[in-house]
Formats: structure tokens, C-alpha cells, sequence
């Protein structure tokens, strides 16, 4: 009742009428005013049955415009809570990261496999690949988790295209399921694989571990048996190749954005300048990647590593 009070108090009803001539003031005058009003009012009015349609119609058209506010709003505020559980989960995923979390890390992410967000994507592809390199993940469960690394890089790069992540992660997991593929197949997409480092180091040109990516795909290719190289000229008129010079600069930049980020880094420049017969600074290097506090399976063997190395320099002195 109080919305179609406020609907009638609404309705123009001096103003709908057409204008009529002009009467004298007065006695009669006002009469004539005031047949006139009736007269307008009667306009308006009309046939009540009309009337009564039209102000009910008046009425649900209202209220279907305060019920599209209140759903758009309801809308908007889901939205939002919607961002802000993505950014609540990503910090948790993250500080997981950080703390070496492996397994905790995927049983939080694999409870969004169906997300639509590049950001969880890219991080669950992470988190796969990472428990395919534990120690007690046995052969089987290893290759499934390589596979599956990969379909979730693939969803976030086509979710997100100028994501640097998601160019990084497609790469490095094209790599790994080329393992289980052979080396026909390694080889084949290798150009691939370096098209999407080199996009990722583009899009964000501060990120260290891309830049190593890359440091390594030239250090693949600089050690390359011969029996592989014939093979990669007959799949490609000018098969990939690089030197240990062009690997050494990716793992000596990436070291520049971010000193000690990665153990890896440490442990292939010493490697590479082993290549290039500079024993000196292998040595350096080496002792830094066999020094580095490890926070994950991978820096101990890394460590590992690094100390065979540095032990095989002792020998040979």
C-alpha cells in the first residue's frame, strides 16, 4: 500500500493533461477551474480497470528494479569474497612453498584441481611436479604426477597468457613429460620450450628462476652427445644448439637478480666453469652450492653433489 502511495504522489496528473484555454478568474471562473480539474482527473483516471493495470504494472516493475539492485549487489559482494578466498589461499600456498612444505602444499592445492584461477593453476602444477621429485614417490605415481603437472600449466596459461608463472611452469613441465616420451620427443620440443622461457624472462624480466630455466636449456644443448645432435638435424633444418659461454651468462645474471636464490644456480656455475676448465671459480661456486642451508630434498642432494665435486678437485691434487 505504501509503494503504490508513493507511485500515485509520483504520477504527473496536472501535468499529463493536455492544456486547455484560458477562463476568466472570478465566482465563475473557479467553477469552471474546478470542472476543468474533474475533467483532468477524469483523464488521467480514465477507465479504472486500465488504471488499476497500469499502476500495477508500475508497481512490479519497481519492485523488479530494486530486486535487480539487491541481486546486483549480492553479486558484487560474492565476487569480491570470491578474490579475497583466492588471495587468502595463495599466501597459505605460498608460505608453504617457503617453508618446504611439499606434501602440505599439494593436499592444499589439489582441493582446487577445477579452479579457473591461473594463479592456483600454475602453483598446483608446481606443487605436482615437486612431489614427482620426492624420493619416496614411487616410478608410477612419479610419471601420472608429471602428466598431471602439465594439464594444470597448460589450464593457467590458457586462463592467463601474460602470466610469466604459468610460460615457466608449461615449459618446465613440457620438459619433464619428455622424459617418459624419449628423445625424439625432447628434442622436438625443445624450440617450444625456450619460446616460453624467453616469454616468461619478458614478462617479468626480475624473475631469477626463469632465467636459470634458461641457463640450463643452453647448457642441455651445449653438452649435447653427438648421436643426439644427428638427431636433432634430422628433425629441424637448424637444430637448437648453444654454448657453455651462453649458459654461464643466463646462470650469472639470474645470480645478479637474485644472489643465492636457488642451489641449482650455485651448483651449475660451478659446473660450467668445470666445463670451461676454470677450476678456480668452480671451486668457488661449488663450495657456496655444497654450503647453502637446504630447505628442501632437492638442496640436499644438491649438496651432495657439490661436495663429490669438490672432493674429485682434492683427488686430482
Amino acid at each position: 500500500m505504501a509503494l503504490a502511495l508513493r507511485l500515485w504522489r509520483s504520477l504527473p496528473l496536472g501535468r499529463s493533461a493536455a492544456p486547455g484555454p484560458r477562463f476568466p478568474t472570478g465566482a465563475a471562473g473557479s467553477r469552471e477551474q474546478c470542472v476543468l480539474w474533474r475533467l483532468r482527473g477524469a483523464e488521467v483516471m480514465g477507465n479504472p480497470g486500465t488504471f488499476k493495470r497500469s499502476l500495477l504494472f508500475s508497481a512490479l516493475s519497481y519492485l523488479g528494479f530494486e530486486t535487480y539492485q539487491v541481486i546486483s549487489q549480492a553479486a558484487v559482494v560474492h565476487a569480491a569474497a570470491k578474490v579475497f578466498r583466492v588471495e587468502e589461499i595463495l599466501e597459505q600456498a605460498d608460505y608453504l612453498y617457503e617453508s618446504g612444505e611439499t606434501e602440505k602444499l599439494y593436499q592444499l592445492l589439489s582441493q582446487y584441481k577445477e579452479s579457473e584461477d591461473a594463479e592456483l593453476l600454475w602453483r598446483l602444477a608446481r606443487a605436482s611436479r615437486d612431489i614427482a621429485q620426492l624420493s619416496g614417490t614411487s616410478e608410477e605415481e612419479k610419471k601420472l604426477l608429471v602428466y598431471e603437472a602439465l594439464e594444470y600449466a597448460k589450464r593457467a596459461l590458457e586462463k592467463n597468457e601474460s602470466s610469466f608463472a604459468a610460460h615457466k611452469w608449461y615449459a618446465i613441465c613440457i620438459s619433464d613429460v619428455g622424459d617418459y616420451e624419449g628423445i625424439r620427443a625432447k628434442i622436438a620440443n625443445a624450440y617450444k620450450i625456450k619460446e616460453h622461457f624467453e616469454k616468461a624472462i619478458e614478462l617479468n624480466p626480475k624473475d631469477a628462476t626463469a632465467i636459470h630455466l634458461m641457463g640450463i636449456w643452453c647448457y642441455t644443448f651445449a653438452e649435447m652427445p653427438w648421436y643426439q645432435r644427428r638427431l636433432a638435424e634430422m628433425l629441424f633444418a637448424t637444430p637448437p644448439s648453444s654454448t657453455y659461454e651462453e649458459a654461464l651468462g643466463y646462470f650469472h645474471r639470474a645470480e645478479q637478480v637474485d644472489p643465492n636464490f636457488y642451489s641449482k644456480n650455485l651448483l651449475l656455475l660451478g659446473k660450467t666453469y668445470l666445463k670451461l676448465h676454470n677450476k678456480k671459480l668452480a671451486a668457488f661456486w661449488l663450495t657456496k652450492a655444497k654450503d647453502y642451508a637446504a630447505h628442501t630434498e632437492e638442496d640436499k642432494q644438491i649438496q651432495t653433489e657439490a661436495a663429490q665435486l669438490l672432493t674429485g678437485f682434492s683427488d686430482k691434487n
